[in-house]
């Protein structure tokens, strides 16, 4: 997964405030390993509560290009129902 041309990107935003992430960490983040060449995203990780939810949110991500956002975003509206949806798209 890491090589040379793995760079590192945080993403973060705003979640809402009745959410537990809000409450354990103020914002939520999502840190991507991406071929810097490609811009395929190899891996994901994000400040979720339940362990579940990182993996899922991986799901999300992994093997898609960084810049192609109308289909990762499209993908998180499909997929993803739980609060932090916009704070996904955001970061």
């Amino acid at each position: 997964m890491l090589d040379q041309d793995s760079i590192y990107i945080v993403g973060e935003a705003k979640s809402p405030s009745n959410n537990p992430i809000t409450d354990q960490y103020k914002v939520f983040f999502i840190g991507f390993v991406v071929d810097e060449r490609s811009g395929k995203i190899l891996d994901a990780d994000c400040s979720a509560i339940l362990e579940l939810t990182s993996r899922f949110v991986q799901h999300l991500f992994v093997g898609k290009e960084i810049t192609a956002i109308d289909e990762i975003v499209a993908d998180i509206e499909r997929k993803y129902h739980g609060s932090s949806q916009k704070a996904i798209i955001v970061a």
